[in-house]
């Protein structure tokens, strides 16, 4: 499986599934930052070519590093908040 980042393709923040022609973003890592993960409602409804895709809420890696756009967080915090997410759930960020 795959998230489209190709903004010159119909699938463009999309879910797809490899073998895939365009470019996608793998969600399967040895890192496992995405063992865990929830597509963030952006650039979604309509979807805006350029405007951003593959925003994920994901688990951070072992280092901490900066993500290109979404938002990590532990494994142990992302166990706690799953059971409170409904479709109705919305995420603000400050």
């Amino acid at each position: 499986m795959g998230w489209c980042d190709d903004s010159g393709s119909s699938s463009y923040n999309r879910l797809v599934k490899f073998p895939f022609k365009k470019s996608a973003e793998k969600l399967f890592l040895k890192k496992r930052n995405y063992d865990l993960i929830l597509v963030i409602n952006f650039n979604r409804k309509p979807v805006i070519k350029n405007r951003g895709s593959a925003i994920f809420l994901h688990l951070i890696d072992k280092r901490f590093s900066p993500t290109k756009g979404c938002i990590a967080i532990k494994k142990k915090d992302f166990i706690k908040i799953l059971p409170l997410i409904t479709k109705k759930t919305k995420l603000f960020i400050y």
